[in-house]
């Protein structure tokens, strides 16, 4: 089945930069679930996959308006450290370090810039903002999405949401 409209899409990646750096991946977890063409995914990413089938898999160089945006100015925000999260269970956040905070639109990933006694001053821009990079992609799997999939706007099940 050919990846469009309304068709269920899991695949696996890799983000590099330009230079072959390596900044992410799920190559060793499970698939990424969307539903294709309800604005679930990265622009460049879905015009990506578009028209490909089960088994396909490709690079693509994407520009930061296509993916993670570009880097906005004075994107500064002050939270309480007790709001920062992480896979570690972190407790000492120092500059530099990356987290994820429960916003209104969702989870935000976000950098540390400066970290006080109660107070952390972040940087809202995705780490990866501003950046060209590099997607490999490997289409794992393509269905046809259920109504209720199509009803909700996202992918239920593996790599998708959860109710």
């Amino acid at each position: 089945m050919q990846i469009e409209k309304d068709t269920v899409v899991q695949f696996k990646y890799t983000i590099t930069e330009l230079d072959g750096t390596e900044l992410e991946s799920n190559r060793d977890a499970e698939p990424v679930a969307y539903l294709h063409g309800h604005d679930n995914m990265m622009p460049g990413v879905e015009a990506a996959l578009a028209g490909k089938n089960v088994g396909d898999s490709f690079t693509v160089e994407l520009e930061p308006a296509q993916t993670y945006g570009e880097i906005r100015e004075n994107a500064e925000q002050r939270i309480l450290a007790k709001h920062l999260q992480d896979e570690k269970g972190t407790k000492k956040w120092k500059a530099g370090m990356t987290a994820v905070v429960n916003t209104e639109q969702g989870q935000r990933e976000v950098t540390v810039i400066k970290v006080g006694k109660f107070m952390v001053t972040v940087d809202l821009n995705h780490p990866m903002a501003g950046k060209t990079l590099n997607f490999a992609l490997e289409v794992i799997d393509v269905r046809q999405a259920t109504p209720e999939e199509i009803q909700h706007g996202h992918a239920h099940g593996v790599g998708g949401h959860h109710h």
